[in-house]
């Protein structure tokens, strides 16, 4: 039986622990290139001893962006700032990862603190947004392009070309974004997807275009690095995705080669009622895991390292995959290891803290 601290090896690589850094949106970019500002961020928390820091969702073209002050990594010049945050990240014994991204029909928004709300070009945002059908996400925001299928294979081809540039910058895991209303997850959803060609209406077809991007992902993705793909387990509303479709999704998922389903929810509908709670969404990893066979992480307001650490011993998930309780506290697996009585190997430079 494995616990929070017990090491897990997908593929080629090793995870010190089972306790992952969620990819976080800083929204601190000027056309796609990281700063400083994600250097101190998700270098800090390899220093606190995350298995594994992925670096937030980033953008594979420039209109694929949520906010102008997103990361990108739709140019080769991109490449250089993120090696320079991936190689720290290594340097501490985590492993750098990166979320892949296409916001879809909600791009185009401002920062959070500027109210998250849609932009239009003369306030620095753009038209057209892209989406499997012409339907806005909600009221205020743009009714978007419905992508040609040669628009599609290009989008296709964007991820793979942003999945080499990740590799060229030091990653060791990638992870799809298929979650949270964005295009991927929107082209699953029969509440988003009202196609009638090979990308609608079925099972089948409304998952095509994600079996087509982790199929060509896989191809210039390194075989000993693992592939993850974050979904929406459920859109929360009737007539929508379900988990009984994720589990569906996750038994093909896995022979195109992916390792984990990173199991979050919702984000499809403005309207959708959530219910809001500790560890919320960790029976759907659970679910996945079980009938599907193939691994998972759980998110969703996991704060306290016993409940993280009966996550991974009951066999729930694999990993627990934290973001807010990161933001309060870039240290917290080592702060957790002490609370769990598990002895880590703290930084040198702190080891005088790690006494009470």
């Amino acid at each position: 039986m494995a616990h929070l601290f017990d090491s897990l090896k997908l593929r080629g690589v090793e995870f010190a622990n089972r306790v992952v850094v969620s990819p976080m949106c800083q929204y601190s970019c000027t056309n796609g290139f990281a700063t400083d500002w994600h250097f101190v961020h998700l270098g800090s928390r390899a220093v606190g001893r995350a298995a594994a820091v992925i670096a937030e969702a980033t953008a594979v073209t420039a209109d694929g962006r949520i906010s102008p002050r997103d990361l990108g990594i739709w140019t080769d010049d991109h490449i250089e700032p993120l090696r320079r945050v991936f190689a720290f990240v290594a340097e501490q014994g985590s492993v750098p990862g990166i979320q892949l991204a296409h916001a879809g029909r909600k791009a185009s928004t401002s920062e959070p603190w500027n109210g998250g709300k849609p932009i239009s070009p003369p306030q620095g945002g753009w038209t057209p947004i892209a989406a499997p059908s012409p339907l806005a996400f909600a009221d205020g925001y743009q009714v978007p392009h419905a992508l040609s299928v040669p628009e599609i294979t290009a989008l296709v081809e964007a991820f793979a070309a942003a999945v080499r540039r990740a590799h060229a910058a030091g990653a060791k895991l990638v992870e799809l974004h298929a979650a949270h209303g964005y295009l991927v997850h929107s082209f699953l959803s029969p509440l988003s997807n009202q196609r009638t060609d090979q990308y609608g209406g079925s099972f089948t077809n409304r998952i095509r275009m994600l079996c087509e991007v982790v199929t060509a992902a896989r191809k210039v993705w390194p075989e000993e690095y693992p592939l993850w793909v974050r979904i929406s387990a459920t859109d929360w509303t009737e007539g929508g995705w379900t988990v009984e479709e994720s589990v569906e999704l996750a038994r093909i998922l896995k022979p195109l080669g992916v390792d984990l389903i990173d199991s979050s929810s919702g984000g499809n509908v403005s309207s959708a009622k959530i219910p809001f709670g500790p560890g919320y969404q960790v029976a759907f990893a659970e679910q996945i895991r079980r009938e599907s066979g193939v691994p998972t992480g759980a998110v969703g307001m996991i704060t306290d390292p016993a409940q993280a650490d009966q996550i991974i011993r009951s066999g729930q998930a694999d990993v627990v995959i934290l973001a807010r309780q990161f933001l309060r506290d870039p240290y917290w697996p080592l702060l957790a290891a002490r609370a769990l009585g598990t002895d880590i190997q703290w930084p040198v430079q702190y080891e005088r803290a790690k006494q009470k």
